[in-house]
């Protein structure tokens, strides 16, 4: 490009990227849950400073305005991929950003998934989320791919669209147009040319499924009418008020991250407690005028009036989750060799004490404004000593401390943690990720990064007997609590709560009330003794029917 032309080219290359972050945010506004959040991270990625800036000096350079962002896209992904763990997720994502920057540098159309003229298994190498999040169930009716993990975002975005998935199928790419296949997202099973018998029952029981949770309006509980607590996980004030406005009995995980991204200079002890309040608000104000709560509490009179005490409504706030895929410049290391296996969590704390200080200030500065005790843990902790220190720091302001299970060390010696701490709470996603030493992005270790592997079943079950005998609850917070055949294992399996992304709970909740405590036990029992995850999916399905 003649030099004369280069600053016309940059700016032609922002106004494309500056259009597909909007385009990538309408459609944010438009859905909810984990859609939304994957679309509004896409859309910050095509905003992204440090992605623009490399863009500007490949024009200035004499780079054409498609040439630099396709360049720029492939340093940064060479980047992410090297950091591997969830960071190497955001590859796809940059992928994608970078194809629909150029086809609107170029005038083509945006890239997206054909649409079918009529309902059909999709099937695919893999999928953009932003793609995933776009997909209309009524004419796509299962997806399937060759790439992808069971915890990754395309498989969770097709989950809370309602649509069967199963990823990291081998032989994905040698199905047809026309092949007649069934796709069990319960059991993870593709079959080709099945018997038409056991389709049909299959696909009746589904219909029957999907029935029932779009008939279920809460609160959670068992067969037998046993309550079951069903709590929702946000991010902001907006996915609080929608689950407030819905089933949801309370709050199992409150990301706080959302405070801290994209961030020069950590947010003042204000600033932090503002966006606390706007997620603790709506809860406070439904039990307040007497909606659904899960009845376990937070202390506090419980009567609803907010004068004599904290309103008894369970909310857990997760502290900074910095690091490995959520880099923080104030908070992380710049370069780290295994970020997944580095400095985050709770580790922050080792090169700044005052970042958990501050926020921990910041949340019972939030709790006092909304009438609230929130529950208060963190994540990635490793050892006793950790835990006895976050404990006493969260103890000192009023709130009540737990930790997150996710290092199997924590699993392993719970019932000494819970000398510590008042409650646990089992991050699956990670627990899994570090009990089978498989990177839950990885395609080929797929089979091993699954929450139905027997070994991951048996941390759950080390851990919720701890908390029995400890008399403290032990909940569920990752993905495995959205799948509703897991859930009812895990009911049995001894946790006291389940939370998942408030467009899940219906399924869950409708699932867990055809099941009894003996019946749920009976399921976690067999998936226990299952040698692999699909001999345990299909023992529970057995048991539970």
């Amino acid at each position: 490009v003649p030099e004369d032309a280069r600053d016309a080219e940059l700016e032609r290359a922002r106004a494309s990227a500056a259009a597909v972050a909007e385009r990538l945010r309408v459609r944010a506004e438009a859905t909810t849950g984990d859609a939304a959040a994957v679309l509004q991270a896409t859309a910050q990625l095509a905003a992204d400073r440090g992605f623009l800036v490399e863009v500007r000096k490949r024009t200035r350079a004499g780079a054409a305005a498609d040439v630099a962002v396709t360049g720029a896209a492939e340093k940064f992904a060479q980047m992410f991929a090297a950091m591997g763990g969830l960071m190497a997720d955001r590859v796809t994502d940059l992928h994608d950003v970078r194809d629909r920057v150029v086809a609107d540098l170029t005038g083509q159309p945006q890239p997206g998934v054909p649409r079918p003229d009529v309902a059909s298994v999709l099937v695919a190498e893999d999928l953009a989320p932003a793609d995933t999040a776009g997909l209309d169930p009524a004419r796509v009716r299962a997806l399937v791919t060759r790439g992808g993990g069971p915890t990754g975002h395309t498989a969770i975005i097709a989950r809370q669209l309602g649509i069967p998935c199963v990823v990291a199928v081998e032989g994905a790419q040698a199905l047809a147009e026309g092949d007649m296949v069934l796709v069990d997202g319960t059991t993870g099973t593709v079959q080709v040319d099945p018997d038409l018998e056991h389709a049909a029952g299959r696909v009746e029981a589904d219909r029957a499924a999907r029935a029932a949770a779009a008939a279920w309006r809460g609160p959670g509980r068992l067969g037998d009418g046993t309550p079951f607590p069903l709590l929702a996980n946000v991010a902001d004030g907006a996915a609080a008020r929608a689950a407030a406005a819905g089933p949801a009995e309370g709050v199992g995980l409150f990301r706080t991250e959302l405070c801290f991204l994209g961030t020069a200079v950590e947010p003042d002890v204000e600033a932090q407690a503002a966006v606390y309040a706007e997620v603790l608000a709506p809860f406070a104000e439904r039990a307040r005028a007497g909606g659904p709560g899960d009845g376990s509490g937070s202390g506090g009179s419980g009567d609803g009036s907010g004068d004599d005490g904290p309103v008894d409504v369970k909310l857990v706030l997760r502290t900074l989750d910095a690091g490995s895929d959520k880099p923080i410049a104030y908070a992380t290391p710049e370069h780290e060799e295994n970020p997944s296996l580095g400095v985050r969590g709770l580790r922050v704390v080792r090169r700044d004490p005052g970042l958990l200080e501050r926020q921990l200030d910041a949340v019972a500065l939030a709790a006092e404004r909304t009438g609230l005790r929130p529950w208060v843990m963190a994540p990635m902790v490793a050892t006793e000593a950790e835990a006895k220190g976050f404990a006493a720091a969260v103890r000192a302001r009023g709130l009540v401390p737990g930790v997150m299970v996710e290092v199997p060390s924590v699993a392993l010696l719970a019932a000494r943690f819970l000398h510590h701490v008042d409650f646990l709470s089992i991050g699956t996603n990670d627990l899994t990720q570090y009990a089978m030493a498989a990177d839950r992005l990885s395609s080929d270790l797929a089979d091993l990064n699954d929450p139905w592997q027997p070994a991951v079943l048996a941390l759950v079950a080390m851990t919720a007997l701890a908390g029995q005998r400890a008399g403290k609850p032990v909940g569920v917070c990752g993905e495995a609590a959205a799948d509703p055949l897991l859930a009812c294992v895990l009911v049995g399996l001894g946790v006291t709560s389940l939370s998942a992304a408030a467009a899940a709970l219906p399924a869950v909740g409708a699932r867990l009330q055809t099941a009894t405590p003996e019946r749920c036990r009976a399921a976690a029992s067999a998936a226990l003794a299952a040698p692999d995850p699909a001999a345990a999916r299909a023992a529970a399905l057995a048991e539970l029917g």
